[in-house]
C-alpha cells in the first residue's frame, strides 16, 4: 500500500544506504532461506531470544500528517503486542519497541529508517508502511541487515526489486487488483465499460495497473485516467467520468483523496459502481465521504477483526487498550509483531540482527489473519482478498471476493 513520487525514489535509496547491521519459526529450520542474509555491516548482539533479557524491535510508519490513521491503526496494534508479550512472557524476553515516523512520504522515509538502523540493537522493524517509502529505504535495510515485515506495502516491485530484507503478510497489489478486477468483470451487474483513474502514486498507479489489466483480459472496455493526490477539486474529473456513460468505476489512491473524489462523483450524479482499493479502506473514507461513500466497494487483503471469530480475543484487548476499534491493517500488524518476536526468539539466546533475519525467512506462524510462512521472495504464502462495502456510514465485511 502507499506510496509516492517513484522518480526519487533510486535516487533516495542509493544516498540512504548505510552499511551498518542486521526473526521465526515453530516449524522445521530450513536452509538457505531464499532472500538470502545481510549484505553488509557488523553483527549486532541483544540480550534476549531464548535466554531471556530485552529486546528492541522497531516500528517505520506514518504517525503524522494526511495518512496518520494507517500508521496509527499498525503500531496501536504492535503496541498490544508488545504489551502482551511483556505481560505473560510468552517468548522469554521482554520487548522494547521504537517509533520512527516517516509520515508515509518516500522523501522523509530515509531519516526515518537511519533512526532505527542506527540503533544497533534493534533486531527487527514492523514496516515500512507504504510502498513508495519502502521503495525510497529498501536498499539501505539490506546494508544494515535489518530484516522487515511490512503489514500494508502491497506495490508488486517490493518483491521484485531484490530487497533482500522486505517480507510482507498481506498479498500485492497484483493479486489484489486482478482479483478486484474480475469481481468488476463478472460480478458487478452489466459491466461493460469501466473508467479506471489512479492518483499518480506508486501504489495507486499500480492498484489501477493491475485492475486495468484484468478487466482487459475479460475483455471489458477501458478509460483510464490520473489525477494528482495534491489536487483539490475532484469536479472535473467526476464530470468527465459521469459524461464516459461507464458503468463502473475503479479508484487506486487513498482515503482522503477517494473521499473527495466520492463527494465529487454524488455531486456529478454519477450512478454507476464504484469501487477503490486497500489505500481507501479507512475511517478517513468513511468521515470524508460521509453519505456519498455509501455504496462504495472496497478490496483490500485484509482483515475486519471486529466481525472475525478467530480475532474476537484481539479485537476486545484493542478495544480495551485504545478505547476504539482495530482498523485497516490493526490485525496484520499485530500478526508481523508476533511473527517477528517468535523468529527472535528462534534465533537463540543471544539474537543478532543476522540470525533473527534468517529466522524470519523459515518463520511458521499461524496469526489471526493468515499462517505466516515466506516465499523466497519474501511474500507471504497464504493469500486471501476480501471484498467490503460502506452501508450507512461503516464499512462492512462482504467477505471472500472470489466467492461473492
Amino acid at each position: 500500500m502507499r506510496s509516492r513520487a517513484l522518480t526519487t525514489i533510486v535516487a533516495i535509496s542509493a544516498a540512504s544506504a548505510l552499511a551498518l547491521t542486521g526473526c521465526s519459526s515453530s516449524g522445521k529450520k530450513k536452509t538457505g532461506g531464499g532472500l538470502g542474509g545481510p549484505t553488509g555491516g557488523t553483527s549486532t548482539t541483544a540480550s534476549g531470544g531464548g535466554g531471556g533479557g530485552t529486546v528492541k524491535i522497531g516500528f517505520e510508519g506514518p504517525l503524522s500528517g494526511d495518512n496518520a490513521q494507517l500508521g496509527i491503526n499498525e503500531v496501536n496494534a504492535v503496541e498490544l503486542a508488545v504489551k502482551e508479550a511483556n505481560a505473560s512472557n510468552k517468548f522469554g524476553f521482554k520487548v522494547t519497541l521504537v517509533k520512527s515516523d516517516d509520515v508515509g512520504d518516500p522523501a522523509k522515509a530515509p531519516a526515518a529508517a537511519t533512526t532505527l538502523q542506527q540503533d544497533s540493537a534493534i533486531l527487527g522493524v514492523i514496516g515500512p508502511s507504504f510502498s513508495g517509502a519502502t521503495l525510497a529505504v529498501g536498499a539501505s535495510y539490506d546494508q544494515a541487515g535489518l530484516v522487515l515485515v511490512s503489514p500494508s506495502a502491497t506495490n508488486p516491485t517490493l518483491t521484485s526489486s531484490h530487497f533482500k530484507s522486505f517480507h510482507r503478510v498481506v498479498p500485492p497489489d497484483s493479486v489484489e487488483g486482478k482479483e478486484a478486477g474480475d469481481w468488476l468483470a463478472t460480478k458487478a451487474t452489466k459491466t461493460k465499460k469501466v473508467y479506471v483513474i489512479d492518483d499518480l502514486s506508486d501504489y495507486g498507479k499500480g492498484a489501477a495497473d493491475a485492475v486495468q489489466a484484468e478487466l482487459k483480459a475479460k475483455g471489458i472496455s477501458v478509460v483510464r485516467d490520473g489525477v494528482d493526490a495534491k489536487t483539490t477539486d475532484y469536479s472535473p474529473i467526476a464530470q468527465k467520468v459521469k459524461a464516459a456513460n461507464v458503468d463502473a468505476l475503479f479508484y487506486g489512491g487513498y482515503d482522503t483523496q477517494a473521499a473527495a473524489f466520492a463527494k465529487a462523483l454524488k455531486q456529478s450524479g454519477f450512478s454507476g459502481v464504484t469501487m477503490t482499493g486497500n489505500g481507501g479502506k479507512s475511517s478517513k473514507f468513511t468521515q470524508g465521504a460521509g453519505a456519498a461513500g455509501n455504496g462504495w466497494y472496497f478490496s483490500c487483503g485484509c482483515l475486519d477483526a471486529t466481525v472475525a471469530p478467530q480475532a474476537k480475543s484481539f479485537a476486545d484487548a484493542y478495544k480495551a487498550m485504545f478505547n476504539a476499534d482495530s482498523s485497516t491493517y490493526s490485525p496484520e500488524a499485530y500478526d508481523a509483531t508476533n511473527a517477528l518476536l517468535t523468529a527472535i526468539k528462534a534465533a537463540g539466546a543471544n539474537p543478532t540482527r543476522k540470525s533473527v533475519w534468517d529466522a524470519v525467512n523459515n518463520v511458521d506462524y499461524k496469526g489471526i489473519t493468515t499462517t505466516i510462512k515466506f516465499q523466497p521472495n519474501g511474500e507471504v504464502e497464504q493469500q486471501v482478498i476480501n471484498l467490503y462495502e460502506q452501508k450507512s456510514g461503516k464499512i462492512l465485511l462482504v467477505g471472500d471476493i472470489a466467492k461473492q
